[in-house]
């Protein structure tokens, strides 16, 4: 018995060794962390139970088969975060540089499997050279394996994708697929195709991190969601936005302590919005002012930045908010920021998480690039992502909303359940300038008569009251009460039950 313990112990610290102390080093000097530390700090103290520590590859081409280190590459099993179950995969750097091989492959899929049929999310930490050459085919037909269980386990558990060194090649599209990526800064980077095969084929000039580092995929691409300094912050974040999702699509985000009276009045609203109606402010104070403690965990902070998308709580419980940003262009919908809320209210019905819109959008963005791109399907992808949603929809109005771009925004015809407005609302087909223009052609040579007609449209239409008049709006609103109103509306809304008709899927305007 001593004998078999005995090996035991060494066998497993073989394979908490990896590839070995010296690769460790090189990771250390790159500034990033190893495989099992990575989890230490993703996970609980003390709570990750692993799984095949002692799995091998199998290939026997180009001498492989005399370097079979236990593991192969990636450390899987499954633990808690704040107490709540979670399962886990990091691939390890040292081994082989991460690089996928059948059975490396077979390890994740078994841990996608199990984390689906016991209901819990799934964190990857991506950290990977791409296809182990030496296999050929069978590391490719890994990559397949992980894409279905990834498309099977979309909608059901939440899935959380963290890059942390390459990820190239045919590995970008497990991420791409999951709920949210995350990024490190310096050291991670996602293309399909790399600088090299980009020079030779464009004969572009490009380096990896221009090509497809963390700045690009947050600011350009979208890809990501967010982006950190180093491996520490990284995962940090991690575990904090896993504390706003709920296990699976059968159970219900995590109630938590706060310390925040949902009664709270707050003054300052009462001045957020500019005297000019074209003067910009910020939606983010709103939003901070609203939630618990004031506590915001925002998605796709950098990326299309008009609009505003995350997590906030009110009463311990999980809101998704998303809010037209005047800061911004405006606030105007355009592509990016039509796909980027869409996909967002889409996660947040997905997982049975309330969703709170804040309004102040002057319409879609105009130009031929707009329109050549494609705005009428984007703007239609958020019509669909509302209109389909069954969770409880709460809207406030803070200034404009004209035409379509209100009407993709949780309008009341929608599926808003309780829809308010401010008193400095306007509801309108269009503003008052470009209303003018078109009702009034042929009076627009005499300025003192345009100004006469654009009051005259301000006063019948730039308010909220013809809307609550045909019951539109529910109800007119002081600023200062919106968190009051919003905590009640929601808490009004807990029960809330709604049957759509059955389908096998929907046809989404991709």
């Amino acid at each position: 018995m001593k004998d078999i313990s005995r090996q035991l112990q060494q066998r497993r610290k073989a394979a908490w060794l990896g590839g070995g102390q010296h690769r460790i080093d090189a990771q250390h000097k790159r500034g990033k962390l190893t495989a099992r530390e990575r989890l230490e700090l993703l996970l609980d103290e003390g709570s990750f139970e692993e799984f095949d520590m002692f799995v091998t590859h199998r290939s026997t081409e180009f001498g492989m088969e005399d370097d079979r280190p236990a593991g192969d590459g990636v450390v899987t099993g499954w633990g808690t975060i704040n107490g709540r179950m979670v399962y886990a995969y990091a691939q390890d750097f040292t081994v082989f540089g991460g690089s996928l091989s059948e059975t490396h492959a077979n390890k994740i899929c078994k841990i996608q499997d199990m984390a689906i049929r016991n209901g819990a999310p799934l964190i990857g930490l991506n950290d990977s050279g791409g296809a182990r050459i030496q296999e050929g085919v069978a590391s490719l037909a890994g990559y397949a394996g992980v894409f279905q269980r990834n498309i099977l386990a979309s909608g059901v558990i939440p899935q959380i994708s963290v890059v942390m060194g390459p990820c190239a090649g045919g590995a970008v599209y497990s991420p791409a697929i999951t709920d949210f990526t995350f990024m490190t800064r310096g050291s991670s980077y996602m293309f399909v195709t790399g600088p090299e095969v980009v020079k030779a084929v464009t004969n572009e000039v490009v380096t990896a991190e221009e090509l497809g580092g963390a700045d690009t995929h947050t600011r350009k691409s979208g890809v990501a969601d967010a982006a950190f300094e180093n491996d520490v912050e990284t995962l940090t974040e991690t575990r904090r936005l896993f504390d706003f999702l709920p296990l699976s699509n059968r159970d219900t985000a995590p109630t938590r302590p706060f310390f925040d009276d949902p009664l709270r009045i707050e003054p300052s609203l009462d001045t957020l919005i500019p005297e000019n109606p074209n003067a910009p402010y910020d939606m983010r104070e709103l939003v901070l002012k609203i939630a618990d403690e004031g506590d915001f965990f925002e998605i796709q902070r950098d990326f299309a930045a008009n609009i505003l998308c995350g997590f906030i709580r009110i009463e311990g419980r999980t809101i998704g908010v998303v809010a037209n940003q005047p800061m911004v262009l405006a606030g105007c919908l355009d592509i990016d920021s039509s796909r980027k809320a869409a996909r967002f209210v889409r996660l947040c019905d997905a997982f049975s998480i309330p969703i709170l819109t804040l309004i102040d959008v002057p319409g879609f963005l105009p130009g031929t690039d707009q329109e050549w791109g494609g705005i009428i399907s984007h703007g239609a992808k958020l019509a669909f992502a509302y209109g389909e949603a069954t969770v409880p929809k709460v809207t406030i109005i803070t200034r404009k909303a004209y035409g379509g771009a209100y009407i993709v925004m949780s309008s009341k015809q929608l599926g808003g359940d309780i829809n308010y407005a401010w008193p400095t609302a306007e509801v309108a087909v269009m503003g008052a300038k470009g209303a003018v223009e078109i009702l009034h052609r042929k009076e627009l040579d005499d300025p003192d008569r345009v100004l006469e007609l654009t009051e005259e449209y301000e006063d019948r239409f730039a308010n909220p009251f013809k809307a609550a008049e045909r019951g539109l709006i529910d109800e007119v609103i002081q600023p200062r009460s919106t968190r009051r109103r919003v905590a009640r509306a929601f808490a009004s809304l807990r029960n809330k039950s709604q049957q759509t008709p059955w389908k096998k899927h929907d046809n989404l305007p991709l």
